[in-house]
């Protein structure tokens, strides 16, 4: 069955759009595994503009499911998650400005860069992820760094899922297969949301973990937070039976 891990970055940003503790960012990373969340993401960015070098230290106390950091490897980055050792980490390749991901990495270019990171990682007992674009051929060179899982980067998905989900869906499955064939586990995440996962899941039965974030907070406003972990989880589940 699919994980599900909750990417905590929103909360952050609503607490630190006041200034103060509200909400509790540890209080909701508790409530969200009370609440059925397999993991919690946070992907701490170099202006700390939502989730806070600090958090990333005391939410590694309270967890006692799976915790997964985000992030460019940067020497600040790294120093962090060898301090912390969460469970996994994901490289993403964001640039200092972007606004959310917006892309994979480059596995070819950036191999050497990578295998460097991940070998650190991997000495201190680290999982290890890569995010990626649907691209089949990058994923021989994301094997070759030595890395545990890829993560598929579904923001181009959720963006064409609602006119073309068959027709966008097919490079993720490829891509998939090929991690598979080279001894690569399959994570996915962003802009994940209720319209899309089942689908998603259902076409692409070997992912083991999705991480989402701003659809599933976004939800809860409506829903509750407990009622909008478990619609979510119900929906994996659902993934199973179509």
């Amino acid at each position: 069955m699919v994980k599900l891990s909750v990417n905590l970055n929103k909360i952050a940003t609503l607490r630190n759009a006041r200034g103060g503790n509200i909400p509790n960012l540890l209080q909701v990373a508790i409530d969200v595994q009370n609440f059925g969340a397999q993991g919690i993401t946070i992907h701490p960015r170099p202006d700390e503009r939502h989730i806070t070098y600090k958090d990333v230290y005391d939410i590694k106390s309270i967890i006692r499911t799976e915790l997964n950091i985000e992030g460019r490897p940067i020497d600040k980055f790294m120093k962090l998650v060898l301090d912390v050792l969460p469970h996994q980490v994901t490289l993403v390749p964001d640039s200092e400005h972007v606004l959310t991901s917006n892309s994979g990495w480059n596995t070819i270019l950036y191999q050497d860069l990578l295998t460097e990171k991940i070998n650190k990682l991997k000495e201190h007992g680290i999982r290890t992820s890569i995010f990626l674009d649907p691209n089949p051929r990058l994923v021989p060179y994301a094997a070759n760094t030595g890395a545990d899982r890829i993560e598929l980067f579904t923001g181009k998905f959720s963006v064409e899922y609602a006119n073309k989900r068959f027709d966008c869906i097919n490079p993720y499955i490829i891509t998939a297969k090929e991690a598979m064939n080279h001894h690569l586990l399959v994570n996915a995440g962003h802009d994940l949301n209720l319209e899309n996962i089942s689908f998603l899941i259902e076409k692409i039965p070997n992912i083991v973990e999705v991480s989402i974030g701003h659809s599933l907070i976004v939800d809860s406003l409506y829903m509750g937070l407990e009622n909008s972990i478990q619609t979510y989880l119900k929906k994996i589940q659902n993934a199973y039976k179509i």
